[in-house]
């Protein structure tokens, strides 16, 4: 989108007077945001755990990367069903099922005898994590009240971040037992919350927007009367989710059979030809979406966090900081200031918006990847490793620490919370699993990729590589991606071209917001 374009948007403007955070919606979003524990701690234990891994299975450094990398491309199976699925069976009882897998994932992992079974453990857990990572930015979106969605749509990123620390917690204390425990326990740890993950899912509500998609109207009016910040505004998003579907004015709420059929004729219930309508047949304003999304997701990835998160450890090693302890103990500092940003940035999407945001934090990542790279360059360049090595280490760590906050001010939260709000209610599950997908296969790439690429380019060209990507982002997002703070969800698609919420037949007889309709 060129900047004359984004000169003629009009930016959506947050309420004058903030009202008090809407107490429902808040417990709402954390219990669902707590499923991205299960990602964040699976990124980070595997950190710690790969050392002791590799010396009780006696493994490469190849087969380390695979194992910790592998785990991103499994979850596209998830990521890809947890779209249709929780167009099937609902956003709640989809995130039961997350947490359900992932709990048979890591008891695998934690109970391994070997590698081919570890394989098998970070496949199921992979599967898990897909569904979380997919559906807890989009529950959230949907049951968030305006004035707060970018606060509540952040909490996802909050507790990936949590689940982080967590893992590098656990690889510091378990890190003193016999090898062949060590790493087991630090799996092991991981089935603890999915369990009380699934239980408190169950006494949360079901996403409005997929209530009215079963035309389950008056069930969604009593969830948004709970979720929304004043009796006007419950109505307001109502209709709006009714204008969306395509259900008119005039029909009585009890009518559920009446409500189905119109869905059905309309849009559909379940997510039938989401996928053309996004991939084959998109309209210019969904191609605009998509594209908006994809791009947003392959950076947040391709700049090389995960590398820095999963291999922390060794970053640290070359660094010059020698003793496990030490090492460990470095990695906590990751997963805190991780943490802690990311509280910062959850308080500032409503005040300060999303761009500006987006575009400080991708100019930090390059200011800390260019710093680090070159820090570890000089430190491999030194006749003597011991000459200078607790500055350059100092400054090593300095670097990780900053491009980790500048992440998580930013690209971090802001990939989920736009995503999710960006496209049409009809095309959201499945728009979102698609990001997700991009997300999870840039993950993989980069994990997969990074010892063979340190020992092609060094570790120093590693980062330097990962400053470039983050450039070309900022770039990126500088002239595709408009402003959407205040705008509620059934108004964000009028950023890019679309939304009149005009009904007109399709080729088929059905109806269909123009929007929608192939041009």
């Amino acid at each position: 989108m060129s900047k004359d374009v984004l000169a003629d948007i009009p930016a959506g403007e947050a309420p004058a007077k903030r009202a008090p955070l809407n107490k429902y919606a808040l417990a709402c979003a954390i219990l669902a945001s707590m499923n991205s524990i299960l990602l964040g701690y699976d990124v980070s234990v595997m950190s710690g755990a790969q050392i002791f891994m590799k010396r009780d299975l006696h493994i490469t450094d190849t087969q380390i990367e695979v194992l910790a990398g592998i785990i991103n491309i499994f979850s596209l199976v998830g990521s890809l069903a947890a779209g249709r699925t929780s167009d099937w069976i609902g956003r709640r009882y989809t995130m039961v099922l997350a947490s359900v897998i992932f709990f048979a994932g890591a008891l695998i992992m934690g109970l391994a005898p070997g590698y081919a079974v570890l394989m098998l453990g970070r496949f199921v857990a992979g599967v898990g994590v897909g569904y979380a990572l997919m559906i807890a930015p989009v529950y959230t979106a949907e049951v968030a009240p305006t004035s707060a969605r970018g606060l509540l749509t952040s909490f996802p990123e909050v507790f990936i971040n949590t689940g982080v620390l967590l893992g590098y917690i656990s690889n510091y204390a378990f890190h003193g037992l016999p090898v062949h425990l060590s790493w087991r326990a630090m799996f092991l740890a991981g089935p603890v919350p999915p369990v009380f993950l699934a239980v408190g899912v169950l006494s949360m509500p079901e996403s409005p927007r997929w209530l009215v998609m079963q035309g389950r109207i008056g069930d969604a009016r009593r969830v948004l009367e709970k979720t929304s910040d004043s009796p006007e505004e419950a109505v307001e998003r109502l209709a709006d989710i009714k204008s969306a579907v395509g259900i008119p004015e005039g029909i009585a709420d009890d009518n559920n059979d009446e409500l189905l059929a119109i869905v059905r004729k309309n849009k559909g219930t379940h997510g039938e030809g989401v996928l053309r309508d996004l991939l084959l047949h998109p309209t210019p304003p969904v191609r605009r979406i998509l594209i908006a999304c994809l791009g947003l997701q392959f950076f947040q990835q391709a700049s090389g966090i995960d590398s820095v998160v999963l291999y922390s450890p060794r970053v640290f090693e070359k660094a010059g900081i020698k003793s496990d302890a030490n090492t460990l103990g470095a990695t906590i500092s990751v997963g805190a200031t991780k943490t802690l940003f990311i509280l910062v940035a959850t308080f500032l999407l409503d005040r300060v918006g999303r761009r500006p945001l987006l575009l400080t934090s991708a100019g930090g990542m390059l200011v800390s990847l260019v710093t680090l790279a070159s820090t570890l360059h000089v430190i491999a360049q030194r006749a003597s490793p011991a000459d200078g090595a607790t500055a350059l280490s100092g400054v090593s760590i300095a670097s990780v620490l900053t491009f980790v906050a500048s992440f998580s001010i930013g690209m971090g939260p802001i990939a989920w919370v736009y995503s999710s709000e960006i496209f049409p209610l009809r095309l959201r599950a499945q728009g979102c699993a698609l990001g997700t997908a991009m997300n999870r296969i840039m993950s993989g790439a980069i994990t997969m990729s990074f010892y063979s690429l340190s020992h092609k380019i060094t570790l120093a060209g590693n980062f330097y590589l990962y400053a470039s990507i983050a450039a070309a982002g900022w770039v990126f997002m500088y002239c595709f991606l408009p402003e959407t703070r205040g705008r509620g969800l059934e108004d964000t698609e009028k950023l890019f071209g679309g939304g009149d919420g005009v009904e007109k037949e399709d080729g088929h007889g059905h109806a269909k917001s123009t929007e929608l309709t192939t041009q």
